[in-house]
């Protein structure tokens, strides 16, 4: 056994010690650690040869490497959807490397089994108690698996299978939507079916939501053809929410696969206040929730549902014969695109065992009332103003005064700098604005301040 693994092996408990105290140190100083950093870039580094083992490796990676690490964990970090990620989650991660179970199948172990139970209690939280699901690596992966299904189904009514003919047998495919995420778009061009079959239809004047009477327009154009339809719970620039009650009611007069991205929206089910927003979310065909988000657990985690199994294993069959075949319940390799698959649910598992459905609930109140106390401090003073309005947990908001592309990309790169609070840009209805999305569970009254403080005194730098 080479020297430094022998050796690590003889120090591990106290190895696991050193690096127990590196994490809780990063972790109680969330707060005080600067929430971006600006990425360096160096110069190429050799390969070690001969390595210097775990102790010196942990040395040389918080000297080196460490500094330059965002506070994205953190309270303050309100870029992108970025959840934190809860300390049974933590641990749960934790135990998902050092088990480092291969969850594709259940042939020598339990984590396919806690896996389809973790999935399960997910169900629950949105009211998807009719649907099958699996863990993939984040939303992008999950619209993915979602629309495979959906291209099948469509080929299905079409008397072809894309599995085995692929996709050129099965002509122009529309795909219908108001305002997709980028990764529906990615994924259509992933599947073969293309960017160019998303047909955008109108949303509704002001709104983000898709306008149902435009969409059931565009399909009766279609004249029969059966269709993909993306609905939005919750988009990416104002958390705006389709109508999916109405949208599903028009399957009773047109054939089409309803997909639901619900990456970060979805969980407005669990705030009474705001359910009624996705009414309906158990009507789609396959629906995306991602949990590195809302459900603050570490990257990556996501799940895809659907009520289509046998759809699913259609596109997703890995046959060979070293692997169990599909018979009663498959095993997950057959249902996603990895073979490999890290054992995703532990972190979540613990995670809703830990704080149940009430302490997730209490998170997402908090953020929404978090992002509403942003919103009116940020405008309180004239210097910025609303893009639109506070419907949840992001804040869409710009200058009053020229919103131009280099003011705002100067204002984003001041907050950043000041190193309170991260925002990223945006473009909403033409006009570049910036957005704050509230995910983290550790977010406070206190840092919604201390970030509006800093986002108001770079507006007022910036002149």
């Amino acid at each position: 056994m080479d020297q430094n693994l022998a050796g690590d092996l003889a120090e591990l408990p106290a190895l696991l010690d050193a690096v127990r105290e590196s994490a809780t140190e990063l972790l109680t100083g969330l707060a005080a650690r600067p929430v971006a950093r600006p990425a360096k870039e160096g110069g190429p580094e050799p390969l070690p040869e001969q390595g210097s083992g775990l102790r010196a490796a942990l040395a040389l990676f918080r000297e080196r490497w460490e500094p330059q690490f965002s506070a994205s964990a953190g309270p303050r970090y309100f870029g992108f959807v970025t959840g934190g990620a809860t300390p049974a989650a933590v641990a749960g991660d934790w135990l998902t490397a050092t088990l480092d179970q291969n969850a594709m199948s259940g042939e020598d172990s339990s984590a396919a089994e806690l896996e389809r139970r973790t999935v399960e209690w997910i169900g629950q939280l949105f009211g998807l108690t009719g649907h099958t699901g699996a863990f993939v690596s984040g939303a992008t992966m999950s619209n993915f698996v979602g629309l495979a299904m959906a291209r099948e189904w469509l080929g299905e009514q079409l008397g072809v299978s894309v599995a085995q003919a692929g996709v050129g047998a099965l002509g122009p495919v529309p795909v219908l939507s108001g305002t997709p995420h980028s990764s529906i778009v990615k994924s259509l061009s992933m599947l073969g079916i293309g960017r160019d079959s998303l047909k955008y239809v109108p949303t509704r004047p002001g709104r983000e939501a898709v306008d149902v009477r435009r969409l059931a327009e565009a399909l009766d154009a279609l004249d029969g053809h059966p269709a993909i339809v993306v609905a939005n719970a919750g988009t990416v620039n104002t958390v705006d929410f389709d109508d999916l009650r109405a949208i599903a009611a028009l399957r009773q007069r047109y054939p089409f696969w309803l997909h639901v991205d619900g990456a970060f929206g979805a969980f407005a089910a669990l705030d009474p206040e705001h359910a009624e927003l996705v009414d309906g979310l158990a009507e789609a065909d396959s629906v995306c929730v991602d949990l590195h988000k809302w459900l603050n657990v570490p990257y990556d985690a996501a799940v895809q549902f659907s009520k289509h199994r046998e759809l699913q294993l259609r596109v997703f069959l890995n046959s060979a014969a070293y692997l169990s075949a599909p018979t009663g319940t498959p095993d997950f390799g057959h249902l996603v695109p990895e073979n490999s698959r890290r054992l995703r649910a532990l972190p979540a598992w613990f995670s809703l065992t830990a704080y149940g459905r009430d302490g997730h609930r209490d998170i997402v109140r908090r953020n929404i009332a978090c992002a509403n106390r942003l919103g009116e401090l940020l405008t309180a003073d004239g210097l910025l103003r609303l893009a639109a309005p506070v419907r949840l947990n992001v804040v869409c908001f710009t200058l009053a005064d020229r919103p131009t592309p280099e003011r705002i990309a100067a204002l984003t790169a001041s907050i950043a700098g000041s190193g309170e609070t991260f925002v990223t840009p945006t473009v909403y209805e033409g006009m570049p604005a910036l957005r704050a999305a509230f995910s983290n569970w550790r977010t406070t009254a206190d840092d919604v301040d201390r970030a509006a403080a800093a986002i108001t005194a770079a507006a007022r730098a910036l002149g």
